[in-house]
């Protein structure tokens, strides 16, 4: 069987193509941009499931008499703020909802670090069965957090490197694949450092 010689052209132009499209990065863009979705959406999860947790723990603490409640309500803004910021995993091209999706996760994490803090001055809560377990599952969730960006900031780290890299940073700029946008808490100082609790406070 013969063929043309415009046939045999077009044929070897486009092996020639998608030999240079792997050998350039363009598949591992493709695997990377997956695993960065995959890992937002575990994200995500987590912090959704911190999120249904927490009416419960409202709904537990509220019936400890004389709790504060200005603690309570910054809990409870938190959240509302928090949950009413709807994040995609294709949103992880978008570095302004990256930002202000976790500076409200981190009201949340502060609201919930202080409410914990201030528990401490009420023993009956303490001994609570039921907001104890919802201390531990708590607990659980933030550590899941933790898993879960970690390996976010990994792939994103591994995706950022192949988009500046030579000679993949050409196939980026060919197919204009952005750098990814990562965690950067601004307020971060302020969430590490404990609240201050005034004990004497009726």
């Amino acid at each position: 069987m013969r063929y043309s010689l415009p046939r045999l052209l077009t044929w070897a132009s486009t092996l020639l193509l998608l030999t240079s499209l792997s050998g350039c990065g363009y598949n591992d863009f493709q695997r990377l941009d997956e695993q960065s979705k995959s890992a937002w959406s575990e994200v995500l999860n987590q912090y959704q499931r911190r999120a249904d947790l927490i009416p419960n723990i409202v709904a537990t603490v509220k019936g400890e008499a004389n709790f504060e409640q200005e603690t309570l309500t910054k809990v409870i803004e938190a959240r509302s703020k928090a949950t009413s910021i709807q994040m995609t995993p294709e949103m992880v091209n978008d570095p302004a909802a990256m930002q202000r999706f976790q500076a409200a996760q981190g009201e949340v994490s502060s609201a919930l670090s202080r409410l914990m803090v201030v528990v401490e001055q009420y023993p009956n809560l303490k001994a609570n069965q039921g907001f104890s377990d919802l201390r531990v599952q708590l607990e659980g969730t933030e550590n899941r957090i933790t898993v879960a960006r970690n390996r976010y900031i990994q792939t994103i780290q591994e995706y950022n490197v192949l988009q500046r890299s030579f000679p993949t940073n050409l196939t980026a700029m060919v197919f204009s694949y952005p750098p990814k946008a990562n965690f950067q808490v601004e307020n971060e100082a302020a969430i590490s450092a404990p609240p201050t609790v005034d004990f004497n406070k009726q």
